[in-house]
Order: C-alpha cells, then sequence, then structure tokens
C-alpha cells in the first residue's frame, strides 16, 4: 500500500471517531449556518483539524484544501502549483444536515491530486464502518475488497442518486428539476441520499447505477472521482466533458450508461451548465 494511502486512511478513521463520539452530545453542538441551509458544526471542525494534523506531521510540504478551512496549508512557495506538487482535498462530514438531523447517512472525504491527476482515494462511513479506497492504477475496494460498477445500460434498469447544493438553488433550480423530471420518469428509481462522496461511493461499488448533481465543490467530489473510475467508470460533466472539478457539475456511472445519461440531459443544458 502507498504511504500516501496509509495516512489518508489513519486521518479519515481519525475523523470518524470524532463525529461518532459526538453523536451522543448532539445537543452540545455548536452550530452555525454558513449559508441558506448551509450548516457547519464544531465536529466538522475538529474532524477536520484531526485530519491536517495527520497530514502535517506525514508531509508539511503538501498542500491542503478544506471545506471548512479553505487552502489550509500551501507547500512552500516553490513548489506551490507545480505539476507535482500534491494537493489533499478534504471534507471532514460529507453529509452535515444528515448528520445533524440525526440521519445515519454521512461520510468523511479525502482525496489526494499530484497536479491535477487523482492519486488516491478514502471515503469512509464511519457508523457501517465502511471504508471505500483507491489508488491510481490499482482499482477501488470496499474494506479490501475490489469493488466494480454496476453493468445495466437502459436507462429503464437505472437507479440513480442525486442532490442539490443549497448555494445553487438560486441558478440551477429550474434546469436540474427538468431534468429530475425527465430521468424519473423513464429510470427504475432516484434517490436523494444527501451526501455527494457517499453517492459516488455507491456508484463505484453497484449500489447505485449513476449520480447527477449540480455545482458541487471540489471536496464533495475529489474522493469519489477516482473510485468510480479505478471501479471501471466514468465521470464527466453534464456536456459529457472533463470540466466537472471545476464547475461542480457532474455525472458519473458506468461506461455505457454514461452515455445514456448524457444524452437525457442535453435538453435541458443552459448556459449556466459549462
Amino acid at each position: 500500500m502507498h504511504p500516501h494511502m496509509t495516512m489518508a486512511q489513519r486521518a479519515a478513521r481519525k475523523a470518524g471517531q470524532i463525529i461518532v463520539q459526538y453523536m451522543d452530545r448532539m445537543p452540545s453542538l455548536d452550530i452555525e449556518e454558513k449559508s441558506r441551509n448551509d450548516f457547519v458544526s464544531n465536529v466538522d471542525r475538529e474532524a477536520e483539524a484531526a485530519i491536517v494534523d495527520v497530514i502535517r506531521k506525514a508531509y508539511p510540504d503538501h498542500g491542503i484544501l478544506g471545506e471548512e478551512g479553505g487552502q489550509i496549508a500551501i507547500a512552500n512557495e516553490a513548489s506551490a502549483g507545480h505539476q507535482g506538487q500534491y494537493t489533499w482535498v478534504i471534507d471532514p462530514l460529507d453529509g452535515t444536515l444528515n448528520y445533524l438531523q440525526g440521519i445515519p447517512h454521512f461520510c468523511v472525504s479525502i482525496g489526494i491530486l499530484r497536479g491535477n491527476q487523482f492519486e488516491h482515494a478514502v471515503v469512509y462511513d464511519p457508523l457501517r464502518n465502511e471504508e471505500f479506497t483507491a489508488s491510481r492504477g490499482a482499482g477501488a475496494q470496499l474494506n479490501g475488497r475490489r469493488i466494480r460498477v454496476s453493468n445495466r445500460i437502459k436507462l429503464d434498469e437505472l437507479v440513480l442518486s442525486t442532490g442539490i447544493p443549497p448555494a445553487t438553488i438560486g441558478t440551477h433550480l429550474d434546469p436540474y428539476f427538468n431534468t429530475l423530471k425527465d430521468l424519473t420518469a423513464q429510470c427504475r428509481g432516484v434517490r436523494c441520499l444527501g451526501s455527494a462522496a457517499l453517492d459516488l461511493a455507491y456508484v463505484a461499488s453497484g449500489r447505485v447505477d449513476g449520480f447527477f448533481e449540480l455545482g458541487l465543490s471540489p471536496w464533495d467530489i475529489a474522493g469519489g472521482t477516482l473510485l468510480v473510475r479505478e471501479a471501471g467508470g466514468f465521470v464527466g460533466d453534464w456536456r459529457g466533458g472533463d470540466s466537472f472539478f471545476r464547475t461542480g457539475n457532474i455525472i458519473a456511472s458506468n461506461p455505457k450508461a454514461f452515455r445514456s445519461l448524457i444524452q437525457a440531459v442535453r435538453p435541458h443544458l443552459v448556459a449556466e451548465i459549462v
């Protein structure tokens, strides 16, 4: 196992311990609303701090991009932004609203990039003790066992997962719901589970056949992207291109269903969706 993966797993498990420990002290949490319906608590911050501590001790020259702390740490100025520079993209608690509501569906997500290349990923569900991992060229695993995307092709066979981040409602609500309406009418079922990172992990493991969402942030998808790709799937933007990490407009599925989904969303593309 690559040392970066070992550290990523250690960091994710530490964050997971903090998240689970606080579940019995939910009334005492310090909760803030960053923007409308977008919440953060001291659990998010403590979990992120635990992840950052592991990274800084092991790799003090690596960059870190976190949901709560932004650009937390930058490598030395000479190597920052260099194609060989490593950046850890972390979401300490993906599914915060689920967590605060007592809905047992959330995770820790860590993606490691070298330049613009996805290298390693961990998506950890501490309640189910499910650890999805992937390293570039080495496949994807769930608790050490190989996983693959589903092999369903036709829209009427697909179970999809989706969601819409609160910050994007103003610009993306209409095209999103138009797309949702069409896909719901055509596919086997649609699930809105509340954690994009777990949605992508579920695509990678074949639990759902595809995932689509608009306006996600890098930390929502950095880990899950590599999981899907190493499990044999495709990840792209709503036009089938590679801008999804920049725009947050993402579709993920197995290769054949991916083409069907791109065709299905095409009538709903507007200028804001690139």
